[in-house]
């Protein structure tokens, strides 16, 4: 054999050199080595050209298939694929590194692992391939436990390369028992944020149809591969499918999905018996030539497969057994397999057998928890043992394929073993353990959300969760980001949560879940399912009967009406508040509601009655011993004095502002401070005015939050404009209107419009300033915003003065029948 010259300094190249001398031992071709592989011709010649490093896998199957040991190649596969030396390890597991800051984000692969032992299928593999070239959506269907996942993935994974900007993977629930299917709404946010699509281009308030219209937009200009697995129906996963564009979908349903006549299925049975024994002795380890335990006895092996159904879910789960079992025979495997009731569960609970009691009694409670995925936490909190011997339990588990492990720190269950676990909780636990172990997941999920919420810089003001007693051991949230990323990341288990406490009848688990989700929602999600979750709420603080968070249902639902644009009602709701935190007698409470009343009053068109209950609201958090709401609402007075006209002591009171420290520049008393002071002193001295405003800015764009963005974006103009740097405000105002369009939510236009046709007034722009005026005159008007269609009324009249004095005249008159009072603006 002709020797190889490697580099030394060059693992990657090394490994390409190694891979090389696999194919000469193959006396193949790429093509027919890639066939024989299961890897794309494509995948292989860069592997073999050393431009790409195989996935691990990949180099078992090429070494397999010259019947050579992959062992000695793993060191160097870790140097090509790792060229940093690794951290030693300390555990079992080892998270990745964090990419160094301002570095660009990988395109996303949550993929879960294509399986080594991929069997058979060959004619069904290339009908999806095809499928996905000819129309570029497919749907596999089959029984439970046919392959359907494993045949799409295997192919998603075939196809990555060629679709380089994500490969995403999305369990619709479609048939999870237990547990609603995913509706098209939270599975197009899932995927959206999957794809890092900023929350302000997610449609918020609008329907289904507006979601999935982004998410086809997102996916024209990507070339992405997105697997759809467990779909209930046609209706369920229709909009989730790709529009125009590159971008392909592989969709699995245990259902044909007739409803898609545009989509071609590709329908999965049984393994064939020659394939299924394959399957079983590759899932066995016993295909390295010798004779093993399978061989020596085929009627045994027979009955297994017979057992199995010929299903590759049940014939993996055997073949762990045996492989982890070396001193069974395989008639011993047949003797624990018949004791079972059924192929799935014969297989399931031969291996639930092997388990400890304490193993044996966490997995059959993992199937009443009411999310997709769960962490050790959840574990822990679920079987009430410490979080270290969760990791422990739930690391058996994994390892007896029992749980499954899609990303680092994160696990699931199978539908069919989920369903065992439910099964089997429900004939050997008593429904009172059953009830417990229920209700320490929903007080985890509590407190859990609580130390997340308390982590953001945001007006966190919630007070501390009371459901029940809080979990030993909770995640530790360092900053506001590692908050962000624990809730994108439980988003879907924490609906499921709420879900099951409602239908369990966890009333206090009902009104103080969305109480802590409220900061990760006014930054990561729309305002229509906020309001739904406050709504049933209220409801159970109806039913608890207790004044306090009966006062807090309803001024949380006032809020969450508040944003959403729903101005009467959230007027409503706050009467109704005010009534009940009186006879509380929380003072706290008295004080978030007094600020709530506050935006509110502002927005309807009063100036001075907000003014007071800023003031107020100061006053209540001091007597509450809460500096943070104090100082919130410092910033608040500052502002509407501002509005008012009192410049100098506005600016008086956002110094005294800046003077509080804290962590986080853009906690929200200070990004209000330092707009007011901006704008206040812009007159007075420019270059400081310039300085704060900038300093406001830059912290909102730090901080990634574009509503922030743009209100300091249209201050800016503001005090640009009254600086007379007329070319610099507008451009101001542009960027801060290209922010907002790109919002879903119009009220937010509302607060913007008339600053904005003020500046193009005073730079000689009329037509554009009549423009944006009656933009806002008429959005105002349909969302209760009375101070803005005053300011528009006034705009109008001040571009009308000089061509029109008659129309002005009539303008001025309609502004001040709007206003219960005159406000002067910004």
């Amino acid at each position: 054999m002709e020797h190889v010259r490697t580099v030394g300094d060059d693992p990657q190249e090394e490994l390409a050199a190694r891979l090389r001398l696999l194919q000469e031992l193959s006396k193949r071709g790429v093509r027919a080595l890639a066939r024989d592989a299961g890897l794309s011709s494509s995948s292989l010649s860069r592997y073999l050209s050393g431009r790409t490093v195989p996935p691990w896998p990949a180099v078992i199957a090429l070494c397999r298939l010259v019947q050579r040991d992959p062992r000695p190649l793993r060191p160097l596969w870790e140097r090509a694929s790792n060229p940093l030396p690794a951290p030693p390890k300390t555990s079992r597991q080892v998270p990745p590194p964090s990419p160094p800051a301002g570095a660009p984000r990988p395109p996303r692969n949550d993929l879960p692992r294509d399986v080594p032992d991929f069997t058979g299928r060959e004619a069904q593999l290339a009908a999806v391939l095809d499928g996905v070239a000819a129309g570029r959506v497919i749907a596999v269907d089959g029984m439970a436990g046919v392959g359907k996942t494993c045949l799409a993935v295997h192919a998603a994974h075939r196809l990555a390369a060629d679709y380089p900007d994500a490969q995403l993977y999305l369990d619709l629930h479609g048939f999870t028992e237990g547990r609603r299917p995913l509706d098209p709404d939270r599975a197009l946010r899932t995927l959206l944020a999957a794809l890092d699509v900023p929350s302000e281009k997610v449609p918020q308030d609008g329907g289904v149809e507006e979601l999935a219209a982004c998410w086809r937009s997102e996916l024209a200009h990507r070339r992405a591969v997105v697997v759809l697995d467990n779909a209930a129906d046609a209706e369920q996963v229709r909009p989730l499918l790709p529009g125009a564009g590159p971008s392909v979908a592989l969709i699995t349903s245990r259902n044909r999905l007739l409803g898609l006549d545009e989509v071609p299925p590709v329908s999965l049975d049984v393994l064939t018996e020659q394939e299924s024994a394959e399957l079983l002795a590759r899932a066995s380890g016993e295909t390295d030539g010798r004779e093993g335990r399978l061989a020596r006895d085929p009627g045994s092996t027979a009955e297994v497969l017979r057992l199995c159904g010929r299903l590759p879910l049940a014939l993996r789960l055997a073949a762990a057994r045996l492989r982890h079992r070396p001193g069974w025979t395989v008639g011993i495997l047949v003797e624990r397999m018949a004791e079972g009731a059924s192929e799935f569960d014969t297989a399931f609970a031969m291996s639930v057998r092997q388990l400890d009691r304490a193993k044996a009694r966490l997995f059959r409670l993992l199937g009443l928890l009411p999310g997709s995925s769960f962490d050790e936490h959840v574990a822990a909190a679920l079987a009430d043992v410490p979080l270290r011997s969760a990791r422990a339990m739930l690391e058996d588990l994994l390892d007896a394929h029992l749980v499954q492990q899609p990303t680092a720190g994160r696990y699931r269950l199978h539908d069919l073993v989920h369903q065992h676990a439910r099964r089997a909780t429900e004939e050997q636990d008593s429904p009172a353990e059953r009830d417990r172990a229920l209700t320490r997941v929903l007080d985890y999920y509590v407190h859990a959300a609580a130390a997340a919420d308390a982590a953001m810089p945001f007006l966190s003001l919630s007070r501390e969760a009371s459901v029940h007693r809080p979990p030993a051991e909770l995640p530790q949230f360092s900053d506001k980001i590692a908050a962000l990323v624990w809730f994108g990341t439980e988003y879907l288990n924490l609906l499921a949560a709420f879900e099951a406490a409602e239908d369990a009848g966890a009333d206090r688990h009902l009104c103080e879940l969305p109480r802590f989700m409220r900061a990760y929602f006014a930054r990561r999600c729309g305002t229509t399912m906020l309001n739904g979750l406050f709504e049933r709420s209220l409801a159970a603080a109806q039913r608890l009967a207790d004044p306090l968070q009966l006062a807090e249902a309803h001024s949380d639902l006032g809020f969450a009406r508040y944003n959403a644009g729903r101005m009467a009602e959230a007027g409503a709701a706050y009467e109704e508040a005010a009534r009940l935190v009186l006879q509380a007698g929380d003072i706290r409470a008295e004080a978030e509601l007094t600020m709530r009343r506050g935006y509110l009053r502002w927005d309807e068109g009063y100036v001075e009655e907000p003014l007071d209950l800023f003031r107020l609201a100061g006053k209540l958090y001091a007597d509450a011993d809460c500096p943070m709401g104090t100082a919130h609402a410092t910033a608040y007075e500052a502002w509407a004095l501002l509005q008012l006209g009192h410049r100098e002591e506005a600016a008086q009171l956002a110094r005294t502002t800046l003077e509080i420290p804290h962590a986080d520049g853009a906690w929200p008393p200070t990004l209000t401070a330092l707009i007011t002071l901006g704008v206040a002193i812009a007159h007075e001295d420019p270059d400081e005015a310039a300085e704060h405003l900038h300093r406001a800015l830059a912290l909102a764009r730090e901080d990634g939050h574009k509503h922030n963005e743009a209100w300091c974006l249209n201050c800016l103009g503001v005090a640009l404009r009254r600086m007379g740097r007329h070319e610099e405000a507008l451009a101001s105002h542009e960027q801060a209107f290209a922010l907002l369009d790109e919002l879903f939510e119009d009220h937010w236009k509302i607060h913007f419009l008339s600053a904005y046709g003020e500046t193009c007034r005073l730079a000689g722009l009329p037509e554009q300033a009549l423009r944006l005026h009656h933009q806002a005159l008429d959005l105002a008007p349909k969302l209760g915003y009375r101070h803005a269609e005053a300011l528009a009324h006034e705009g109008i009249a001040a571009v009308l003065d000089e061509t029109d004095p008659r129309a002005a005249a009539e303008h001025r008159a309609a502004g001040r029948a709007v206003l219960p009072e005159p406000a002067p603006g910004v």
